[in-house]
């Protein structure tokens, strides 16, 4: 069984600055792209960033220049470094996987609430 644990997330003020974490735990053969979604209230679940296992990144336009995607692929794990909160980063964010256990397959963290307030 694999899981997806996040940590990180809570409250700050508009401009300032939260770090997030994720780490895969379990029988893992290796792990392809991490990334981290964000769904707001009322809104569709959308892409915030993502990290290939060679170091590729891409994320959304409206986080581009404030926030950093890492990995430590020998902790099998993923962060989410988030700069110049605005009110409307405010969201549940999940972890997101794509793991060979050997066979591909796609796992969730439970989600971490970052609000960020004005």
């Amino acid at each position: 069984q694999v899981q997806l644990v996040e940590s990180g997330g809570g409250l700050v003020q508009a401009g300032g600055s939260l770090g997030l974490s994720c780490a895969a735990y379990g029988t893992i053969f290796s792990i392809d792209a991490m990334g981290w979604y964000r769904q707001a209230p009322g809104k569709q679940r959308e892409l915030v960033a993502r990290i290939t296992n060679g170091g590729s990144t891409n994320y959304v336009d409206s986080v581009k220049g404030r926030f950093t995607i890492s990995r430590t692929n020998a902790k099998n794990t993923v962060y989410l470094q988030m700069n110049s909160l605005k009110p409307e980063d405010t969201a549940v964010y999940y972890c997101n996987a794509l793991i060979r256990i050997p066979g591909l397959r796609e796992y969730w963290g439970q989600g971490t609430q970052v609000t960020v307030s004005s």
